[in-house]
């Protein structure tokens, strides 16, 4: 999601939805940014650093050839999937319409096997009711709406109601229910960002003010997965002992 505080969504009448799952689930007060604008911190939380980016630029700018979140998936023999709402095509590296490329991470790296694998695991959003239906989730999977219901076009209410739509979903899946999957539902910027954080082994209502950024996240996702910590994500703050995960 896109460009909002803590505090204007979590207790925002324009998100009901969200500010139930976060008393429901678990929130973090104080959760940072990595970087500006937006990509920066989709790079920090997929290879542990920006790479030194200062903008939102598309791919034919800015493409790294570093060990990433989706490399190392399929190199540990897991699946990864991203799914990107209004990409008009598999693994589309220029942005239009309301597709942002700056919001889809895996377009930007080009290392061994990564241009690859993009071409088939990088798919339009559209593909991600059959995965659904099917009950099983990748190993790793990254969702990335539109700029209008990531909320950084359009209002909090809309994306309010995105999440509404999808989440329960995705809760419903077998992956989830299995007790093995967790859910994080992150803004990129400002700090303090809004983020919601869902898992089975969760304690309820945890609201946390423990210092955690994008590298926290990327650091507990590679925990989660037995996955060796890229950069950052080594000396950042996990949110396994904040949540309870």
């Amino acid at each position: 999601m896109e460009n909002h505080t803590w505090s204007s969504v979590i207790g925002s009448s324009s998100a009901p939805y969200i500010t139930a799952l976060a008393h429901a689930c678990g929130t973090d007060t104080a959760w940072s940014s990595v970087g500006s604008p937006s990509l920066p911190n989709y790079l920090g939380a997929t290879s542990g650093s920006t790479q030194g980016v200062t903008d939102d630029a598309d791919p034919g700018a800015h493409s790294f050839a570093v060990d990433n979140l989706f490399r190392e998936v399929s190199a540990a023999g897991g699946t990864e999937k991203s799914f990107v709402e209004s990409m008009p095509g598999d693994c589309v590296l220029v942005s239009q319409g309301s597709y942002a490329a700056k919001h889809n991470p895996a377009v930007y790296y080009d290392g061994p096997g990564d241009r690859a694998a993009c071409s088939t695991d990088d798919v339009p959003f559209s593909a991600f009711s059959a995965v659904l239906a099917s009950g099983q989730l990748p190993t790793y999977t990254s969702i990335t709406p539109n700029i209008c219901d990531d909320m950084h076009d359009c209002s909090v209410a809309v994306g309010d109601q995105w999440l509404a739509t999808w989440v329960p979903r995705i809760l419903a899946t077998a992956s989830y229910r299995s007790g093995t999957t967790a859910l994080f539902i992150v803004w990129d910027e400002p700090t303090p960002l809004a983020n919601v954080v869902i898992a089975p082994s969760l304690r309820p209502g945890t609201v946390s003010n423990a210092a955690v950024d994008q590298y926290s996240l990327l650091r507990t996702t590679e925990q989660m997965l037995g996955l060796p910590l890229l950069g950052a994500a080594g000396s950042a703050q996990s949110l396994r002992p904040v949540f309870g995960i």
